[in-house]
């Protein structure tokens, strides 16, 4: 059923008059102050919304979005926002969140061809072709979507921290985390991916950690469905 625009000014009426009255001068505050601690580098996939998935009002998170949460070296939208969180704002996170069943990542794991954004989905090609063996052992293509979709996080973080703004902002020892998250659409809630880098020496144990933390929650999967199979043809 498609919504009539004239809906949505009547809904945001509606959410303006309900937040004032809840908190009288909400909107003047946040007027004149815009004071988050965290850059949420997240998917643009309208189901995962930042400051709800985060219990957060707005002004609480800053957030960059887009097919697939990538962050590559050569994307000045990105590396804009990025620079300004951290040279203006003085957020203390930078949190790459991806999520499970991620359209963008099952196109790029299946070679599926959507469009003009193929060219933008080579970037998670890329890191499915980096860990291509690990992926290849999965059972299936269920448990295959779900680890690129972690591994992909894991990338982007490691793009981040190599960013000339986080390195910058390390070296002028602004204090700048890095981190790694995944949402489960299913049950709507985050889960840590173990990738937790406050500086420059941390980027390589902390990316090595995770990836073998990551490899060590899939690969039981993959044991138990490889036992459970031949238990069936055993039985058959």
């Amino acid at each position: 059923m498609s919504l009539a625009l004239t809906e949505l000014f009547d809904s945001n009426r509606r959410w303006a008059a309900d937040t004032q009255t809840r908190d009288p001068g909400f909107f003047t505050r946040l007027l004149n102050q815009q004071t988050p601690q965290l850059l949420w580098i997240g998917c643009a996939d309208s189901r995962v919304p930042a400051n709800e998935i985060l219990g957060l009002l707005p002004g609480d998170v800053f957030v960059h979005r887009n097919v697939a949460n990538v962050v590559v070296h050569s994307d000045l939208n990105a590396l804009s926002v990025m620079q300004y969180a951290v040279d203006q704002l003085g957020v203390g996170h930078i949190i790459v969140v991806g999520h499970h069943g991620c359209g963008g990542v099952a196109a790029a794991l299946h070679n599926r061809r959507v469009g003009i954004a193929d060219n933008w989905l080579r970037h998670v090609q890329d890191v499915r072709g980096k860990h291509r063996d690990f992926i290849a052992a999965l059972p299936d293509d269920e448990v295959r979507l779900r680890a690129l979709c972690e591994l992909n996080v894991l990338e982007q973080a490691l793009n981040v921290c190599g960013t000339t703004v986080v390195q910058d902002a390390w070296a002028r020892g602004h204090p700048v985390v890095v981190h790694g998250w995944v949402y489960g659409l299913h049950n709507g809630l985050l889960e840590d991916l173990q990738v937790t880098v406050q500086g420059p020496a941390d980027v390589e144990p902390a990316y090595a950690r995770a990836v073998g933390a990551l490899q060590a929650r899939h690969v039981p999967n993959a044991a138990r469905a490889a036992a459970a199979a031949v238990s069936a043809a055993e039985s058959a």
